[in-house]
């Protein structure tokens, strides 16, 4: 599984298929797929800390012009 998995990952890290998809071709849940590629060390979500911080400011200033 995990071999298999991995021969997909560059697929799915290059936005060719999604996790939903690659997780169906290895007969897996997406979650499940998702779990895998974060115990190898590939995280599913691959911001840092501070892209995530400019979002949600982003995010927080729209709201704001919207009240």
């Amino acid at each position: 599984m995990e071999r298999n998995a991995m021969i997909l990952y560059p697929l799915v890290h290059n936005l060719t298929i999604s996790h939903g998809r690659a997780a169906e071709i290895l007969g897996i849940g997406k979650w499940e797929l998702i779990e895998l590629y974060d115990s190898l060390g590939f995280p599913y979500l691959n911001q840092t800390p501070e892209e995530l911080d400019e979002e949600l400011n982003a995010y927080r200033e729209l709201k704001e012009k919207d009240q």
